[in-house]
């Protein structure tokens, strides 16, 4: 039986290792921390409970696929709950609207705000629709960076039709297209924040995000984000796949450009086949201590995606406006781009995004109270002085909050946790704290994030949020699966 190891337990590791498991393979993972889940983990405070990353489920399909795969359905391992309410938001003029999962609701609900918003919404999701067809699938479940791959009839016919992606224009101009009031158009730019950039640079190909959400629906973890993780884990433990916990890898071993093995602080270990799971630039600079290499050159030329300041705040009240999911916009969008991506600091006023479980799951928080995940969208970590912007940030945040709610949110807070960008580089490894690896703020983006196999060394693969298809958990699931489908194909060779 040939052997493979996976170096970390995130998403991406765990999804490779139920891939390769039920291929035949031999799978070790190793994982430097006590559990598995790499940013998707959890957090305990007086009494609340907090998911550490990840806080909504898109695609569903792609972690039953998972699931079934090792033999189980993902439907009697965890409670999904479809949210009625995918988000509320509160508009940079302080009305506030309700997006609905029924996008004809979602449509009335926009129509309230601005009259004519309704049908533009519809011509939204179809022309979404059309760029989803024309390359969604293959951008996301494909090997892009393999010449077999792009010269299937099928893929080549989608290239021809490339322009209808909308891949020389910004996410911002084409909804701008779409819709006239500045206040819907700062809605549908947000969604560049899911993978880590910036609308006015994102190109308009990104239309698939909203897409993907609104017809695919929204999901929320009765039993917490963290439970993902920790069934995959088990799914995999009960497959055959073997973990080994608190154990650091500390070298790749090579020899004449091809893979011997791993190598942690006891000893050496033979495979045929390494998955490193890790962020790119670690591997490269770390574990292949190659960080003269021109992957390793070309990598860290490219611009970071945007990381994020979090706040794990226990309120000692409820807030019946609010869902699971809501969005306070700052009022100058534009300028807090600008400061994230050009002058890497947090802007003045930056948008506030708050999560709150215990509407789902109120064991989560203490009787008549709520679990706040706050998060700030924030530059990259490049040795800022943080404890400054942290500051800045927190200060800036309950200020918006208290003035949108109508109350000082700052005397609601009985307990606190931070996680900051520096926190986030040294916890999970991702290099300069990004949460998505490489942003997408080019034409070529897509094909710049680093490739699943190796064309330097013989043996080794990629998957994980630095690598493609990207950062998000569906995406990083999907690496996973795209990394055993190449392993499988090449170790023959």
């Amino acid at each position: 039986m040939k052997k493979a190891a996976i170096i970390g337990a995130g998403l991406g590791g765990l999804s490779a290792s139920i891939y390769l498991k039920a291929k035949g393979w031999d799978v070790d993972v190793y994982e430097a921390q006590s559990f598995p889940g790499g940013k998707a983990a959890e957090e305990y405070f007086d009494g609340y409970r907090f998911d550490t990353g990840p806080s909504l489920v898109t695609m569903p399909w792609v972690f039953e696929d998972v699931f079934q795969t090792a033999g189980k359905d993902v439907h009697q391992e965890l409670t999904l709950v479809k949210l009625e309410e995918i988000c509320t938001y509160y508009l940079s003029d302080g009305r506030y609207l309700k997006a609905w999962a029924d996008t004809e609701e979602f449509g009335f609900e926009l129509e309230k705000i601005v009259p004519g918003s309704q049908n533009s919404f519809k011509k939204y999701l179809k022309e979404a629709e059309k760029v989803h067809s024309l390359g969604g699938n293959f951008f996301l479940t494909q090997a892009i960076h393999e010449i077999r791959n792009l010269i299937k009839p099928s893929v080549l016919l989608k290239l021809i039709r490339f322009a209808g992606i909308h891949p020389f224009s910004t996410l911002n101009k084409l909804n701008t297209k779409f819709f006239k009031d500045p206040r819907i158009v700062q809605l549908f730019n947000r969604y560049a924040t899911y993978n880590g950039s910036d609308p006015y640079q994102t190109p308009a190909t990104m239309i698939i995000i909203p897409f993907i959400e609104y017809i695919g629906g929204g999901y929320g973890i009765k039993e917490g984000i963290f439970e993902i993780p920790k069934k995959i884990h088990k799914a995999a433990e009960e497959l055959g796949v073997h973990f080994i916990f608190g154990q650091r890898v500390e070298k790749i071993n090579v020899q004449k450009k091809k893979i011997l093995g791993i190598n942690t602080a006891s000893n050496d270990i033979d495979y045929d086949v390494v998955i490193s799971n890790a962020d790119v630039l670690y591997t490269y600079d770390t574990l292949l201590n190659l960080p003269n290499s021109k992957e390793a050159k070309r990598y860290r030329k490219l611009e970071p995606s945007s990381s994020g300041i979090v706040f794990y705040w226990g309120i000692n009240r409820t807030f019946k406006e609010l869902s699971v999911n809501n969005i306070f916009f700052s009022s100058n969008y534009t300028a807090e781009f600008k400061a994230m991506f050009e002058d890497n600091i947090m802007a003045e006023e930056p948008t506030v995004y708050v999560n709150i479980t215990s509407k789902l799951t109120p064991t989560d928080a203490p009787k008549d109270c709520e679990n706040w995940f706050v998060l700030l969208n924030a530059p990259s970590n490049q040795n800022q002085d943080w404890d400054l912007l942290v500051s800045n940030a927190r200060n800036a945040a309950i200020n918006l909050l208290s003035k949108r709610l109508g109350t000082n949110i700052k005397s609601h807070i009985v307990t606190e946790g931070i996680l900051t960008p520096p926190e986030i580089e040294k916890r999970t490894g991702s290099k300069y704290g990004s949460l998505y690896g490489i942003s997408s703020n080019s034409v070529t983006s897509a094909f710049m994030r680093h490739r699943n196999r190796s064309k330097r060394i013989k043996g080794l693969y990629f998957c994980g949020g630095s690598a493609h298809p990207g950062g998000g958990m569906p995406l990083v699931l999907l690496s996973g699966k795209i990394c055993a489908n190449l392993v499988e194909k090449y170790s023959g060779e």
